[in-house]
């Protein structure tokens, strides 16, 4: 099955159980949408509504009880976890709330990871990521450890990681949440940039005001998705 042209990636009656017990709970109910090319969305919703369980959805990181998610016309319900691993090497790149920087690493190997596990030549990827950094502006904190830097440098790294095996979509949790009011500002307007440039982008928050900067919100309730 092939998304609709012009969908990068399609939820089609997604829903997701846990059984507890003798009682069955929804963490999602029957959420079908689309997600476009060049978007620029964030997902809002409070706590326990359902958005960590989409999140996941949306990432790859888990599949539905029930219902198909295609990406980039590939039905990922019905691929092995390795093939679930490789496509979402490939075409997602992750930025988490807690940066989620491995602390034994320098900036420039952390960056260069995800390309040396996607097979990458170790030299392409340091020389890649060399490249990225110095355009966020990370340049001359090549060698630093992540415990040498601020907040908002940490998340800056972030993002050049989930940047360097050039995913189609950017997925961001929470990105702002450890930050403080003005380095937040500064990593959401790096976002713009990137949304500006054409990368799709999908915002995932509890925050009105993150939710703001993008061009289209999708909310969360009750595992319900409504826009």
């Amino acid at each position: 099955m092939r998304a609709r042209k012009g969908a990068l990636m399609q939820l089609i009656g997604v829903s997701k159980i846990y059984q507890m017990g003798e009682e069955k709970v929804y963490a999602l109910r029957d959420v079908n949408m689309e997600i476009h090319e060049g978007e620029f969305t964030a997902i809002l919703g409070p706590s326990g509504s359902g958005k960590s369980t989409l999140l996941n959805m949306l990432g790859l990181l888990d599949t539905p009880t029930t219902g198909k998610i295609i990406l980039d016309g590939i039905d990922t319900t019905a691929l092995s976890q390795k093939e679930l691993a490789a496509v979402r090497g490939k075409k997602i790149g992750f930025i988490f709330q807690m940066f989620n920087l491995i602390p034994s690493l320098t900036v420039l190997q952390n960056v260069a990871m995800p390309a040396i596990i996607a097979n990458q030549p170790k030299e392409k990827a340091f020389e890649k990521a060399s490249a990225i950094l110095e355009e966020i502006g990370m340049g001359n904190r090549l060698l630093h450890y992540p415990n040498q830097l601020s907040g908002g440098q940490r998340q800056r790294v972030a993002i050049a990681r989930a940047l360097i095996n050039d995913p189609d979509i950017i997925l961001a949790d929470e990105p702002t949440g450890n930050l403080d009011s003005r380095t937040g500002h500064e990593v959401l307007r790096r976002f713009k940039e990137l949304h500006d440039k054409g990368k799709t982008i999908l915002i995932v928050t509890h925050d009105l005001e993150v939710a703001k900067i993008t061009k289209r919100t999708i909310h969360v309730a009750d595992g319900k998705v409504s826009r």
